[in-house]
C-alpha cells in the first residue's frame, strides 16, 4: 500500500473495520464475523466457523440462522450441517435492500408524526441555518412549498445549482409566478432558457454590496444569508414562515428590489 492510497481513502479496510460495517448494515457481531468467515472457507461447518471466526461453537448457529434469513447464507442438511455463503452481489442487494426497508419503515412514521401537528401550532419567529449546503436544501425546500410566487435573488453562480434551478422550473410548470434578481450577467443566463422563468437585473448599482441570498415565497415566507467576508466563514441563513416578522420582511424586501428592477 502506498502513501497516496493511505491518502486518498483507497486503503483496503481490515476484518474488524470490515465487520463494523456489517454491524451498521444490521448484523448482529457474531452474524458478521460468521459471515466474513464464511467468504475464507467458501463452505463450512460450525466447528470450522467457529476456529476461523472465533465466534463460540454454540453461538454459531444462531448467527447462521440469522444469516439464512436474511438470504445472506444457504444451509446444507448433511452431518454435520454445512453452511455457505450466496455471492457477494447477492448478498450486497440484500443488505442494501434490508436498509433501504428499515429505512423506510422510519421514515413513514416520522412522516405520520409530522402530520400530526396541528395547523395552528405556535412557529418560533426566526430560524438560524449554517453551512452553504444546509441553506441550499432550505431554500430547494421552501421554493418547492410555494403556490403563488417565488421571488430569488442572488449575487453569483455560487447559489445557483441544478436542483434549484430544477425546483424553480417545476414551480413555473405550476403556474407560480417565479422571479429571479441578479447583478451577475451570467445568473440571469442561467435562467434565459428556463421557460416561464422571469429573470432581471437591477437598472442601477445597488446602494450596498449583497454577499447572501434572499428567498421570498407567496409574500409569507422569507429567507436571507450572508457569507462573511472572511477566511474560513460559511454562509449562514435566517428564515421564517408564517409570522408577523416574515410578513414586514417580506414587504419590505420586495418593495426595496421592486423599485430597483422596476417590477
Amino acid at each position: 500500500m502506498t502513501d497516496a492510497d493511505e491518502g486518498n481513502g483507497n486503503a483496503q479496510p481490515s476484518e474488524h473495520e470490515a465487520i463494523e460495517a456489517l454491524e451498521h448494515l444490521g448484523l448482529s457481531n457474531y452474524a458478521a464475523r460468521v459471515f466474513v468467515a464464511l467468504q475464507r472457507l467458501g463452505v463450512g461447518t460450525a466447528k470450522e466457523i467457529h476456529d476461523v471466526a472465533g465466534v463460540p461453537r454454540s453461538q454459531v448457529y444462531g448467527a447462521a440462522e440469522e444469516l439464512e434469513s436474511l438470504g445472506l447464507v444457504e444451509l446444507q442438511q448433511s452431518t454435520p450441517k454445512r453452511y455457505r455463503s450466496v455471492s457477494l452481489d447477492a448478498a450486497h442487494r440484500c443488505l442494501a435492500e434490508n436498509l433501504q426497508n428499515e429505512a423506510n419503515r422510519a421514515f413513514n412514521y416520522l412522516e405520520a408524526a409530522r402530520a400530526e401537528r396541528t395547523a395552528g401550532e405556535t412557529r418560533d419567529d426566526v430560524w438560524t441555518i449554517r453551512g452553504h449546503e444546509p441553506v441550499n436544501n432550505r431554500v430547494i425546500e421552501l421554493v418547492e412549498q410555494s403556490q403563488e410566487r417565488v421571488l430569488f435573488a442572488a449575487p453569483s453562480l455560487l447559489f445557483i445549482t441544478d436542483d434549484l434551478v430544477k425546483a424553480l422550473r417545476e414551480r413555473a410548470a405550476n403556474n407560480v409566478d417565479v422571479r429571479v434578481v441578479s447583478e451577475s450577467a451570467d445568473v440571469r443566463d442561467r435562467f434565459e432558457t428556463v421557460p416561464d422563468v422571469s429573470a432581471s437585473g437591477p437598472d442601477e448599482e445597488p446602494p450596498v454590496d449583497f454577499t447572501g441570498r434572499v428567498l421570498l415565497v407567496d409574500r409569507r415566507v422569507v429567507l436571507l444569508s450572508v457569507v462573511p467576508n472572511v477566511p474560513g466563514s460559511d454562509e449562514t441563513a435566517i428564515w421564517s414562515a408564517d409570522t408577523a416578522m416574515a410578513d414586514i420582511l417580506s414587504q419590505i424586501i420586495e418593495g426595496g428590489i421592486e423599485s430597483m428592477i422596476g417590477f
